[in-house]
């Protein structure tokens, strides 16, 4: 089953595969890049999944494109946009191989970026780099690899967890806003698990 048709089957399901609370990093994000009376800033939300994130930084003033590689996700996620009374934009698309065509205030990802194979995560992350205004931030959670946590019960053979710091490592250039690594339990999948993660929010030079 490939990775479109895995998600496309659990977003099927009338509940929330990720709930609708939204991530950790939210909150951070519009407390350093809050938007301002009579602006939108653009933000752009990789892996968007059913919405949970982009539909909430829609709610606080964000102008907000959702990318992800279901469509039945981003389906959800526009119908969970319209009940609340915002609008969020959708792309379809697989971040292994999408350029960013548009600049972006803000790039936002949690849980997605590790679907990046290491061969690509360079040029990607320099995309993203390239997409975003003077200013803006950038702000991500990755998964970490951890000798002592088992491999999640419903991580995709394609899942490539990262280091601890290779993350930080590709915003060397940037001011580095905030970054912790820390350990949560889940149950995304039914099965008590735990996972790893960096987050990082950094800001590009500028602005």
């Amino acid at each position: 089953m490939t990775r479109a048709n895995t998600y496309d089957e659990r977003y099927a399901r009338p509940e929330y595969y990720w709930g609708k609370k939204p991530s950790t990093l939210c909150e951070r994000v519009i407390e350093l890049a809050p938007p301002r009376e009579g602006s939108r800033p653009k933000l752009l939300d990789l892996g968007c999944g059913e919405g949970r994130d982009c539909v909430y930084f829609a709610r606080h003033g964000f102008d907000v494109v959702g990318l992800d590689l279901s469509e039945v996700g981003l389906a959800k996620a526009r119908r969970y946009a319209e009940e609340i009374g915002v609008q969020v934009r959708t792309v379809c698309a697989d971040i292994v191989a999408y350029e960013l065509d548009d600049l972006y205030h803000v790039i936002f990802s949690t849980g997605t970026l590790h679907y990046l194979p290491k061969r690509v995560r360079t040029c990607r992350f320099q995309d993203y780099k390239e997409h975003t205004t003077p200013g803006g931030i950038h702000a991500l959670t990755v998964f970490v690899e951890k000798p002592f946590i088992p491999r999640a019960p419903d991580a995709e053979e394609n899942s490539h967890p990262y280091r601890s710091g290779e993350l930080l490592g590709y915003y060397w250039d940037w001011e580095i806003l905030y970054c912790t690594e820390e350990i949560f339990d889940c149950r995304s999948s039914g099965i008590p698990h735990r996972h790893a993660v960096n987050r990082v929010i950094a800001r590009k030079p500028g602005g």
